[in-house]
């Protein structure tokens, strides 16, 4: 299955979520994660990951539980450009699930992954700026011609009163053929410091039950 973390607005959460996922997914089967984005956040985060040396998750072990670490790993590379279009049809057969991190804009490199994924994810912030983008969104995906494609929605950076996200879930809801997903990704700092160490969340010591639950649910409704 290839993923996309997509949309044009920059500061979304897309690295956090793809990376997260990747390290959720590489505990039980083999993933690609794929770096689109010009800025190479998720490339950045992969080789602080093999500088630490920091092993996946212990697949017989619940996410958000310690045990015996396994030594399942994943493959972090870069791509840009059409050519991702090819490469991922040619690589999923290496593959059992494919993450592609893109860039906060309308790119080729973007459109070409689109193309040819089997889900988008799209998450927002909870702010008028960052949902008003879902417009140019749906004309890029009546351009990129995927029949097949699921699109879903999920609020990152969370507003804490809940009132901003409560009104941006009520603005995506008139998109039509967009799934809005009932979890949402909060504004953690546990995020940031798993980010630093090129970790997942759920790797972190200690742990933050609360930031695990959350990437743990958008795992389960991908997922399951």
């Amino acid at each position: 299955m290839i993923i996309v973390i997509g949309g044009i607005k920059g500061g979304s959460g897309k690295t956090t979520i793809a990376t997260n996922l990747a390290v959720m997914r590489a505990a039980h089967t083999k993933v690609l994660l794929v770096d689109a984005d010009e800025q190479k956040s998720a490339w950045d985060w992969s080789q602080q990951r093999d500088h630490l040396l920091t092993p996946t998750l212990n697949p017989s072990k619940p996410m958000s539980s310690k045990g015996p670490e396994s030594h399942l790993t994943f493959v972090t590379v870069c791509m840009s450009g059409k050519a991702i279009y090819s490469n991922l049809i040619r690589m999923k057969e290496d593959y059992d699930d494919i993450i592609v991190d893109t860039g906060g804009r309308d790119t080729t490199s973007q459109r070409a992954a689109i193309s040819v994924a089997d889900i988008l994810i799209l998450p927002f912030k909870p702010s008028s700026i960052d949902i008003w983008t879902m417009v140019p969104i749906k004309a890029i995906l009546d351009e990129c011609l995927n029949p097949r494609l699921k699109v879903y929605a999920i609020i990152s950076q969370a507003d804490a009163k809940g009132k901003d996200n409560e009104e941006a879930i009520a603005i995506l809801n008139d998109f039509q053929n967009v799934t809005i997903l009932k979890c949402m990704i909060g504004n953690r700092k546990a995020f940031r410091n798993a980010a630093a160490d090129g970790m997942g969340v759920a790797e972190l010591d200690p742990i933050d039950k609360k930031a695990v639950q959350e990437m743990e649910s958008l795992y389960y409704s991908i997922y399951s």
